[in-house]
């Protein structure tokens, strides 16, 4: 059998599953997610860390691919603004989003049944490509991701999440279980996996996930793990090919603290001045292996020939002075039971790491405190003998998930083609 007519079976299983099995499971209501989106904050935080050096405009033309049951309505719902259009070749995925586009009035959202690899048919360009959960379950990964790339506008954004295979690792062998001994995709193969992976003896590697990821404890989120018939996961240094291999750049994490040798434990071993040395691509690859257990990489990047990626936060020279940062909306402060000479501990509650936390001291705290959304650093500062505390101090919120800059004042560079 040739490679296209193995990419051809391999597609048809993938869909013939999630016909079978929708996943995320279909919800019917969105009114939860619709009020936390009414942030404007949230809307501008999530559009500066894809665009840091660009103003804040919300109409943009953002493609979701590989939309499943419901994340093309949330993004209509988040961006009610924006021209939203959802690709998936799952008929179920697709009568799930329509019907969800109904009941919420999207206008603004088109979904069409299509496979990611032909979204050149759709005979449009996007400012932003969303496609989370996808390129790891097809048959071809990069004919995918360059499919995306031709449709992805010069200065556009595109978030990207795969599989991250060393946290996975229990979930291989117990694929790799299921097939050895036939366990198939079906209601009476799923009850029974659930009965069996009850007696998985301590210490094995999936139980972990079993017991700390709610996802696990459901029958869909079992199946889509440990059935799927397409599944393949990607280090740090293979995701960084992949990217290049379809002419995009990297830009940054979506979370990037866990990748961190400055923040968390990495910062605490005696190996972290040499961590620190390391090329970026370098130091990533060495803290995935030192922490072991990531599930996946969420990252956004760009195309290779354009000037988004340019746009990224430095601390060299002084245009960091300008930028505006903008608190992320999951951080919570915590001012109670603390260390001494702590004033406040900051987390980021997306963070599944326990040891990424930032405490800071009272100076810091009250650069904190002036961070409003529309100050500058420099203003926020307020002298010139505190702008090398303002420095270091933003850098370290940076890295820590803490904020998004808005770098738009001291960039000039022309904004989104319409």
């Amino acid at each position: 059998m040739n490679q296209n007519l193995d990419g051809d079976v391999v597609a048809e299983k993938v869909r013939a599953f999630y016909e079978r099995h929708p996943y995320p499971p279909p919800v019917d209501s969105l009114e939860k997610y619709r009020l936390l989106w009414q942030d404007r904050q949230r809307r501008r935080a999530d559009f500066h860390l894809a665009w840091p050096g660009r103003a804040y405009r919300d109409d943009h033309a953002i493609l979701i691919a590989g939309c499943g049951t419901s994340q093309a309505a949330k993004h209509a719902l988040r961006w009610p603004a924006a021209r939203v259009t959802g690709v998936d070749f799952s008929a179920t995925s697709v009568r799930h989003t329509e019907a969800l586009k109904r009941k919420y009035d999207l206008d603004n959202l088109q979904i069409h049944q299509l496979p990611v690899e032909r979204v050149g048919e759709l005979g449009a360009t996007f400012d932003q490509i969303v496609c989370t959960g996808v390129l790891h379950h097809l048959a071809d990964p990069a004919a995918g991701l360059a499919a995306l790339r031709d449709v992805l506008r010069p200065d556009g954004a595109m978030q990207l999440m795969v599989y991250a295979p060393h946290g996975r690792t229990g979930v291989y062998m117990l694929q790799e279980f299921c097939r050895r001994v036939g366990i198939a995709a079906t209601d009476d193969g799923i009850r029974d996996l659930v009965a069996a992976l009850g007696a998985l003896p301590p210490g094995h590697p999936l139980g972990t996930l079993l017991r700390e990821a709610p996802d696990f404890r459901e029958p869909a989120a079992l199946a889509d793990a440990l059935l799927h018939p397409q599944d393949r996961a990607y280090s740090v240094p293979q995701l960084f090919e992949l990217l290049a291999g379809a002419g995009l750049t990297f830009g940054r994490w979506v979370w990037q603290a866990a990748y961190s040798a400055r923040c968390g434990a990495l910062a605490r071993i005696p190996q972290a001045a040499r961590l620190g040395q390391l090329s970026l691509p370098e130091q990533f690859a060495a803290v995935e292996l030192f922490r072991g257990t990531m599930l996946r990489h969420s990252v956004v990047v760009y195309r290779d020939d354009g000037d988004a990626a340019a746009g990224q936060p430095t601390f060299a020279g002084d245009a960091w002075q300008s930028y505006v940062p903008i608190r992320m909306p999951d951080t919570i402060c915590v001012e109670e039971n603390l260390p001494r000479g702590t004033a406040a501990v900051l987390i980021n509650r997306n963070h599944t790491y326990r040891d990424i936390y930032l405490p800071i001291d009272a100076q810091e705290k009250r650069l904190h405190d002036g961070i409003d959304g529309t100050r500058t650093i420099g203003d926020i500062a307020g002298t010139d003998e505190q702008l090398d505390v303002a420095r270091h101090f933003f850098e370290r919120l940076h890295w820590h998930d803490q904020i998004a800059f808005d770098a738009s004042v001291q960039n000039s560079s022309p904004s989104f083609a319409s």
